[in-house]
């Protein structure tokens, strides 16, 4: 008979959860999923299920990594709210299992893998795609992503200056206090883009918000947010001018409404970049339009486990 399956909560997650361990593992993941090789990466386009009456979806994010032997499927509920709401804008589940018995193995708190998977995969745009000698981060937005996505930016490069802006002057304060580093609150987005080497959008948006005629010419662009075919963060002159680059092709051309509506051309995935296949083009102005992917949570959660086993296998590990 099969044990009960663990269950581990936000906190436990990020106890366990590193960039340095996460980032390698999701690396590895990405450039399966663009080799194409069903053994190693299996996983639909997202399914999305209308929860009109609260302006909301839920979405389930299955994948299967056969030769790795992981099994997981995230269940994610994410909302359009009014400004000022304070109900969550996303909850998520993360459920790890057996593929061989079909058994539970693990039911994981899905916003804390969310959180930093999504901002570890923008770590890695960027460590692809962004100019090595960027000085200037911005940050438009203050919610979860936007603290997971400073942390590991922070954590991995070397800026000179960091921005952020908010629809919120409010919340933008509460935001810089709340980090660890001097973080310099912006008026606009247009101030707090200009010059910027590297630009992250987490907004909750459905217009575009970050105008081409703002961007630096060269900089980098992890636009995260709008992950609905008719939400938008950028706008049409900023997708044609920029090479894009997306986590999927498939998933890309179904759900943001970014290159959708814009008709803008995807150049790469992620994995094709770092499978040789498909080059880096530092030297242009690059989107990274994020929209997530199942493996990206299959391996995140692989990475838990994995740490849960140790740290129970070994109590004096310390994690």
């Amino acid at each position: 008979m099969a044990e009960p399956p663990v269950l581990l909560w936000g906190s436990e997650v990020e106890e366990l959860l590193t960039y340095t361990a996460l980032i390698p593992r999701l690396e590895e993941a990405l450039a399966k999923f663009s080799a194409g090789d069903r053994a190693e990466v299996l996983q639909p386009v997202r399914t999305t299920v209308p929860l009109s009456k609260h302006r909301g979806f839920m979405g389930l994010m299955p994948a299967y990594m056969e030769n790795d032997g992981v099994l997981s499927t995230k269940m994610v509920c994410f909302y359009n709210r009014e400004p000022g709401s304070t109900l969550p804008a996303t909850q998520a589940t993360v459920v790890l299992l057996d593929p061989e018995y079909g058994n539970v193995k693990a039911v994981m708190d899905g916003e804390a893998i969310t959180a930093m998977r999504t901002a570890a995969v923008s770590a890695i745009s960027a460590k692809l795609l962004m100019r090595p000698d960027a000085e200037v981060l911005t940050i438009l937005g203050t919610g979860k992503q936007a603290l997971s996505h400073y942390n590991v930016f922070t954590e991995i490069f070397s800026f000179k200056e960091v921005r952020v802006w908010s629809r919120s002057r409010e919340r933008a304060e509460i935001f810089s206090r709340s980090v660890c580093g001097p973080v310099m609150v912006c008026a606009s987005v247009e101030e707090a883009v200009k010059g910027a080497d590297a630009i992250v959008t987490v907004t909750r948006s459905t217009e575009p918000v970050l105008l081409g005629q703002w961007v630096k010419p060269g900089a980098h662009i992890a636009a995260v947010g709008a992950c609905r075919p008719d939400w938008r963060e950028l706008d049409d002159a900023l997708m044609k001018e920029s090479v894009v680059y997306v986590d999927s092709r498939d998933g890309a051309m179904k759900e943001s409404g970014d290159v959708i509506l814009s008709g803008a051309e995807v150049f790469a995935e992620l994995g094709e970049v770092i499978n040789g296949t498909k080059p880096a083009q530092r030297e242009k102005t690059t989107v990274f339009k994020s929209l997530g992917m199942g493996v990206e949570d299959a391996a995140s959660a692989k990475v838990v486990f994995d740490q849960w086993k140790d740290k129970n296998s070994n109590p004096q590990s310390g994690l």
